[in-house]
């Protein structure tokens, strides 16, 4: 067997590819922004999700929305390609996502979170990301289902948060595509 030849693609091959995947099935997997104050960071979630195969993203509290400028920069269009819907409310979102049948897990260190690449999730799924600074409302604890967090090797005991749903977004990709075994 000879060795694959690499051959770095063109933008218009990557578009090309790309548009062809336009319509293709969404997972069963939303993401609810709770409060998320840096318009970068919604963004670059928007980027993410739209990657990942998301279905929706909702955005909540305080979190900006489009056609906000900062997010734009960071989507680069993904805002206009992944479902979204705002509510100020929070709870109620959790809740009817809840009656809908979505296991709500939060994306937050915490007592009885367990590491994210050894969670199993139960599609459909939702998972919740906190405020930068103060992370998830305590409201949510007794709407959840499960807790995940990426664990830390260095000195700081965090991450971005857009960078940290890049993370458990994949994860929780691979996890619903192996459950699956489909690819969407």
């Amino acid at each position: 067997m000879g060795k694959t030849q690499l051959r770095k693609m063109s933008h218009e091959e990557i578009v090309g590819r790309q548009v062809g995947l336009l319509g293709a099935k969404k997972l069963p997997f939303c993401v609810v922004l709770n409060s998320i104050r840096s318009l970068h960071n919604v963004g670059s979630i928007f980027r993410t999700a739209d990657g990942a195969g998301v279905e929706k993203i909702w955005l909540c509290g305080a979190t900006g929305y489009p056609p906000q400028g900062g997010i734009a920069k960071t989507a680069l269009g993904a805002e206009d390609h992944v479902a979204w819907e705002y509510h100020e409310d929070i709870l109620t979102v959790v809740r009817t996502l809840k009656a809908q049948g979505y296991q709500i897990v939060l994306l937050e260190q915490m007592q009885g979170s367990v590491p994210h690449d050894q969670f199993v999730p139960k599609p459909p799924v939702c998972l919740v990301i906190g405020n930068e600074i103060t992370g998830i409302t305590d409201a949510l604890l007794s709407l959840s289902d499960a807790a995940i967090e990426i664990n830390m090797a260095g000195i700081k005991n965090s991450l971005n948060v857009a960078v940290a749903f890049g993370i458990a977004a994949y994860q929780l990709r691979m996890e619903i595509l192996a459950q699956k075994q489909v690819r969407y």
